[in-house]
């Protein structure tokens, strides 16, 4: 399976980085899980400027092209996300709008991070954006509260509960990846 795991924050001095690479090192372990990094913050999309809707699938900019070969190529995503006045970041949601079949019938997990809410807030709203997609947000996430704690230096020091909650979330995404896979191939057929 390949993991597409999206870096949510773009903001200098971020968690988000050292919180995804330590969720990426965890999620390598999983035997069959490949994981490819997509960073926002490298990708530089600007707000969405192409001129056909995304179900159109027809794309005039280059990096429209090269971000829809990304997520194309993945089977399954997690998006790693601050929570910002209770909500998620906008350029989660603008390399989310960018796109349509692409996301269709794949699962999505979450790693959240925040204060005393661990991000939760912002999940719950991307769960009602990435449905729309026909995504299927897989039950379990990691959500990380007063995360500063687990970060020195740059690195993640996971406690216990995130290692579990990190380990379950993979385990589904494989499980309901193998059972969206026949409606992504028909999908994929029929475009």
């Amino acid at each position: 399976m390949n993991l597409l795991v999206i870096v949510g924050s773009t903001r200098p001095g971020r968690a988000g980085l050292p919180i995804s690479d330590w969720f990426v090192r965890q999620a390598a372990t999983h035997e069959g899980v490949d994981v490819t990094v997509a960073d926002l913050a490298g990708l530089k999309l600007p707000l969405l400027d192409e001129p056909n809707h995304p179900r159109a699938r027809q794309y005039v900019n280059r990096h429209t092209k090269e971000w829809s070969a990304i997520v194309d190529a993945a089977d399954a995503i997690v998006i790693v996300t601050p929570e910002y006045n209770h909500g998620y970041p906008a350029a989660v949601k603008n390399s989310i709008d960018y796109l349509y079949h692409e996301w269709t019938y794949k699962p999505v997990g979450f790693v959240s991070y925040g204060g005393v809410s661990a991000g939760t807030r912002a999940v719950a709203q991307l769960k009602q954006v990435v449905s729309n997609l026909k995504m299927v947000p897989v039950a379990e996430n990691v959500n990380i509260p007063f995360h500063p704690q687990f970060i020195d230096d740059g690195v993640v020091t996971p406690n216990e509960t995130m290692i579990e909650a990190a380990d379950a979330m993979v385990d589904e995404l494989v499980r309901v990846e193998a059972a969206l896979r026949p409606l992504r191939q028909s999908e994929r057929r029929a475009a």
